[in-house]
């Protein structure tokens, strides 16, 4: 259950969080939120897809680790067999959280119901012995903002992907040497066909406004799926 506290070095002094690979970290998500400033990274390892809320409509983007629900193909017992991890993945247990006033910047949060948080001793620590921060909080402090600033920026890519109707739902079928038939479905991707017949001003209106970028980046990594077909592949092969 989640737990969500204010990080600090009083009641965190002496906090220790697992950074390692493993299913007993939750690693074995078959997808993770990734925003528009990191598909260039993203890319070059995932295929990044499209779902949209069936409450309110709207579009996240997703970096694809698998193509069943709690199946993560970069997973390899404790070994993350990729060098890049999406952002939302490279926090945890950590997140960006309102002050109690609800004003001003946000916090560093820490959730001391994640399963990275150790108990034993064992791990990395947060916090030096002189409560100073870790490497290790820089990193992640640096990567929450990225995160949080990319988030909060995200919605006029999306804005702009639905005024020139530049998703389309598709269907991905999974061929496997064993004969068995998996489908991926329930998500969208880049029209590219629609994204060829944009006119100059369509395309100099998404370049000025940065999006032109992140939009050929999710296009280039559906090559990705041809990967992923080939890990499932020898995952099922292995049996």
């Amino acid at each position: 259950m989640s737990n969500h506290q204010i990080l600090n070095t009083t009641d965190h002094a002496d906090l220790r969080v697992y950074t390692g690979a493993g299913a007993q970290f939750g690693d074995t998500a078959m997808a993770a939120l990734v925003v528009p400033e990191e598909f260039r990274q993203v890319q070059a390892h995932y295929p990044i897809v499209f779902r949209r809320d069936g409450e309110s409509s709207k579009f996240t983007a997703l970096a694809l680790f698998g193509f069943e629900n709690g199946e993560n193909l970069f997973l390899e017992g404790e070994t993350w067999d990729a060098r890049y991890r999406p952002l939302s993945i490279a926090v945890q247990p950590f997140l960006v959280g309102q002050a109690p006033d609800g004003e001003g910047e946000g916090q560093v949060h820490i959730d001391m119901g994640h399963p990275r948080i150790s108990a034993s001793g064992e791990g990395t620590r947060v916090f030096d012995e002189s409560g100073r921060p870790t490497p290790l909080l820089e990193d992640i402090t640096r990567k929450l903002g990225a995160l949080h600033v990319g988030y909060q920026a995200s919605g006029d890519f999306y804005d702009s992907l639905a005024r020139y109707e530049l998703l389309e739902p598709f269907t991905f079928e999974v061929p496997l040497s064993t004969g068995s038939k998996h489908s991926l479905v329930g998500f969208h991707m880049i029209d590219e066909d629609r994204l060829r017949a944009l006119d100059s001003e369509a395309l100099g209106a998404l370049h000025k406004d940065g999006h032109l970028m992140p939009i050929f980046m999710a296009l280039a990594s559906l090559s990705n799926l041809t990967e992923l077909v080939v890990r499932k592949d020898a995952k099922e092969s292995r049996g």
